[in-house]
């Protein structure tokens, strides 16, 4: 199998191959819901799982995750389905706690200015999943990922989720020229979530398939089996119909730009 060698140093060596797709749950939500996704996940290609224990929400009365007992059932699922975590991190005093199941620390677009927790990041050994800022510039971006860098951790991937404009018909609008760009001025990794990036359900696969077409090294999606249900983010989670319709195209770019994101073609 091929590897394109900064993805390879950044993340986990033959973990992922050479394309990633990152799936789970935006939250965490009891541990029969987040196996159930995991094994989905899985069934359909993913090379990774997602799952929220804190989450950084607007409203303070809504769902903030399940804490210290995600991690519980985080640890748990991740045993049974054999795929690397990834997870955000919210807090400097998480490292150590998190640390226990998270393969990959994912700051989120809130975080990104929040330096004291990019260079305690930096102190760890762990990729890094920084994700751009609500309103960043990209220049901004990478500047912060300097940050992390600087502090002694290069494992760096670089995930455009969308930024605030003027336009209100989506969540965010998704920079995709920003992958080129930022891959061409960092030699890092560079995915894209289009999950936070349309905030539709119905936009997710097309912009998945536009992001690998503009040359991703991966994609980020939230997945839940009945989003109406999820208590965060379900307008924008993909169903397990949707994820299973949307790999197959998936596959046949992939193969017209000459990657991969597996050995053999996902059913």
């Amino acid at each position: 199998m091929l590897f394109i060698t900064p993805l390879k140093n950044t993340l986990l060596g033959e973990t992922f191959p050479q394309f990633s797709l990152i799936a789970g749950p935006c939250s965490i939500e009891s541990y029969e819901n987040f196996r159930q996704i995991a094994q989905e996940v899985k069934l359909r290609g993913a090379t990774a799982l997602r799952g929220g224990i804190f989450k950084m929400r607007t409203h303070a009365e809504t769902f903030q995750g399940l804490g210290a007992e995600g991690i519980a059932i985080a640890k748990k699922v991740k045993e049974e389905v054999g795929l690397p975590f990834v997870s955000e991190i919210t807090d400097p005093r998480q490292v150590d706690l998190l640390s226990e199941v998270v393969d990959v620390f994912q700051v989120g677009s809130r975080n990104m200015h929040n330096y004291e927790l990019l260079k305690e990041l930096g102190k760890t050994q762990k990729p890094i999943l920084l994700k751009r800022g609500l309103a960043a510039y990209l220049d901004e971006f990478l500047a912060a990922a300097e940050y992390i860098s600087n502090a002694g951790n290069p494992r760096v991937i670089l995930c455009e989720r969308g930024i605030r404009t003027f336009e209100r018909s989506t969540r965010n609008t998704l920079d995709l020229s920003a992958v080129p760009y930022l891959q061409k001025r960092s030699g890092l990794p560079v995915i894209v979530d289009p999950s936070h990036g349309t905030g539709l359900r119905e936009l997710v696969s097309p912009m998945c398939w536009a992001a690998t077409a503009a040359g991703a090294d991966g994609i980020m999606v939230e997945v839940h089996p009945k989003p109406a249900q999820a208590l965060s983010d379900g307008p924008q989670a993909l169903t397990f119909e949707d994820l299973q319709n949307m790999v197959p195209k998936l596959h046949r770019i992939l193969h017209a730009i000459k990657n991969n994101l597996s050995t053999k073609e996902t059913e």
